[in-house]
């Protein structure tokens, strides 16, 4: 670790930007909030008296004493702030959804390697304590060979609210809002699919873009296959179903509730709390013995951490490590998401290409 830190510099501090990035990126030791880029100062400085505020992107990028750059606006935003940043030799950190489309994400890959600079994207979910749990019971062997995963994101908000995420604007839509998650915990639990078929709906009263989706992954060919994934989201389930339902050969898990970091940010909590990350709900492991009577095990939910992942963008800075999220990840999640689009569109299951 150097003596000195690395100092970012955050654009936009609307959800994303107080809730997600400022609390955790300052939580990380050798990573600085040094300015932010906002036209609400007022806001800025009430949660972080000693930061400067900038009133826009070229003002930030321009700074000699900014290392890293943190794109936290609307979606639209992403691929031109991004570019300013990275032309401007900055390392970056972009929220996801990375881009609008696969086209602006592998423009803004190439940028980050003919400039040698760290480009990266939270995928801040695969640091939940229920995903890296679920990833611990895949691994112990105990289920056998999974067969059907259900990995859902259910919540009750039946109101329509005045945001740009639920306006008929460019990078708006449950779809890229949480598929990005569930497709990104997908694919780095099993890998590419070989089809992906989507539903989207605008279900609530005055809905304007969708607020549902039911997406179908199957995997016909590789070492997982015989496999089905369902990814499925909605904004009205007043009793949620299981964040995961999982079938093995060997037996079942089954997680309730959802990490309980996002809510203990909105909160107002900053990392590293005491007790930071923990979920106090266990899952239930359901194994068949030789005698064929069912056997339950309760499976303690590991504490999942945030700042994790911006410790690894630290390192990766330094050279000391890999890029948590490197950018060729980011364009085959957008991939992904423009062929779920297309399935929606058009009504049908889209054959995946392997690379």
């Amino acid at each position: 670790m150097t003596s000195t830190p690395l100092r970012a510099g955050l654009v936009g501090y609307g959800f994303a930007g107080q809730t997600f990035h400022a609390p955790v990126l300052s939580a990380v030791p050798g990573l600085e909030l040094t300015a932010v880029a906002s036209s609400q100062p007022h806001k800025v400085h009430a949660d972080w008296p000693g930061v400067a505020v900038v009133p826009d992107v070229a003002a930030l990028v321009a700074r000699a004493d900014i290392d890293l750059v943190v794109v936290a606006t609307p979606n639209a935003q992403h691929h031109p702030v991004a570019k300013a940043a990275l032309e401007a030799g900055k390392h970056v950190v972009v929220d996801k959804p990375f881009t609008l489309d696969v086209a602006e994400a592998r423009d803004l890959e190439l940028l980050s390697t003919r400039n040698n600079r760290v480009l990266s994207v939270y995928q801040n979910r695969r640091f939940d304590a229920d995903f890296l749990t679920l990833q611990q019971v895949l691994a112990s062997g105990d289920l056998g060979r999974p067969v059907y995963l259900e990995s859902h994101f259910d919540r009750f908000r039946p109101e329509v609210r005045e945001r740009w995420r639920e306006q008929p604007v460019p990078g708006a839509g449950l779809w890229v809002d949480l598929g990005s998650h569930l497709l990104d915990q997908a694919v780095q639990l099993f890998g590419r699919p070989d089809t992906l078929q989507l539903d989207t709906a605008a279900l609530r009263d005055g809905a304007l873009v969708e607020d549902y989706f039911h997406a179908v992954l199957r995997y016909e060919s590789g070492p997982h296959a015989p496999l089905r994934l369902v990814l499925h989201a909605t904004t009205l389930a007043a009793h949620a179903a299981p964040r995961y339902i999982v079938h093995g050969t060997r037996g079942s898990y089954v997680k309730h509730g959802v990490d309980p970091q996002e809510d203990a940010l909105r909160a107002g909590q900053r990392p590293p709390a005491e007790g930071w990350g923990a979920d106090p709900l266990d899952g239930e492991l359901t194994l068949v013995g030789s005698d064929g009577a069912p056997h339950f095990r309760a499976v303690p939910t590991q504490a999942g951490n945030y700042a994790d992942y911006y410790a690894a963008v630290r390192d990766a800075i330094l050279g000391k490590g890999p890029n948590p999220v490197p950018p060729a990840q980011a364009v085959a999640l957008m991939e992904l998401l423009d062929i779920g689009r297309q399935s929606a569109a058009e009504g049908r299951a889209i054959r995946i290409e392997r690379p």
